[in-house]
C-alpha cells in the first residue's frame, strides 16, 4: 500500500477573505513505511489528515491510497473505502463508552460483515496487555488502556493505511512512552503504512521519514 499526495490545495472562506491552509502540498509514502509530519499549532496538520482521509473536501489536487484516487467518490463510496482501508488513532481515543473493550474492538469487523471469533478479539487484546479488560468499558479504564484499545481498534481491520492524530498528547509522559513503544511495535509487526501527525520529534525521530507542514507545504 502506498499514499500519493500531489499538488494538494485547501482553502477556507472567511467572509470575504479567503484563507489557503495547504498550497500545492505534495508527499510520497512508500507501502509499510511510517512518516512524521510536524508543524506548528495552526500549520493546517489536522486539516491535513481530514483530507487523506476523505472526511473533508479539498480545491485542487488529488490524494491517491493504494492508487486510488478518493477525488471522484461518492459520500457512500468514501464511507466504504474509509472503512476498509484506513485505520485511525486519535488524540481523544474517541472509543464508544457505552460499549466493552471487546465490543469496541469487534464493532468495526461486523460493519464490514467481516467473519471473526471471540478468541481473535481476545487475542487482540491480547497483543496490547487488555485481555483482562475485555468486559470493561472505557469509562472503567484509564488514559493509557483506552489509548492502546484505540490502537488495536485502529488496526483491527488490517487497514492499508493507519491514520494517527497526536495519539499520545492526552497521557502523562511516563503512560504516554509506554503506549508509543507498543504503537511503533504493532505498526511494524503488522507493517502498516502509517502517517503520523505529532508535536512531539522525539516521536517522530522513531518514524522513516519526518515532513514539516509549514507555509501550506511540506519540507
Amino acid at each position: 500500500m502506498s499514499l500519493t499526495i500531489k499538488n494538494l490545495s485547501k482553502s477556507y472562506q472567511t467572509g470575504s477573505e479567503k484563507l489557503a491552509i495547504l498550497k500545492h502540498l505534495n508527499l510520497e509514502v512508500p507501502s509499510s513505511a511510517v512518516v512524521a509530519v510536524v508543524g506548528a499549532s495552526g500549520s493546517g496538520k489536522s486539516t491535513f489528515l481530514s483530507l487523506v482521509a476523505g472526511l473533508d473536501s479539498f480545491d485542487e489536487g488529488e490524494i491517491l491510497i493504494n492508487n486510488q484516487t478518493i477525488k471522484n467518490l461518492s459520500r457512500a463510496e468514501m464511507t466504504k473505502f474509509r472503512a476498509e482501508n484506513i485505520g485511525f488513532v486519535f488524540q481523544q481515543f474517541h472509543l464508544i463508552s457505552h460499549l466493552t473493550a471487546f465490543e469496541n474492538l469487534s464493532l468495526p469487523l461486523e460493519i464490514l460483515n467481516r467473519s471473526f471469533t471471540a478468541a481473535d478479539i481476545l487475542a487482540r487484546l491480547e497483543q496490547v496487555g487488555l485481555h483482562h479488560r475485555a468486559e470493561h468499558k472505557p469509562t472503567e479504564m484509564s488514559g493509557g488502556e483506552c489509548q492502546r484499545l484505540a490502537l488495536a481498534r485502529g488496526l483491527i481491520t488490517q487497514p492499508s493505511l493507519l491514520l494517527a492524530d497526536e495519539p499520545s498528547g492526552n497521557l502523562d509522559s511516563e503512560t504516554g512512552v509506554k503506549v508509543m513503544n507498543l504503537f511503533f511495535e504493532q505498526v511494524r509487526r503488522t507493517k502498516t503504512t502509517t502517517v503520523l501527525v505529532t508535536h512531539d520529534m522525539e516521536l517522530a525521530k522513531r518514524c522513516d521519514r519526518i515532513f514539516v507542514l509549514k507555509d501550506g507545504s511540506l519540507h
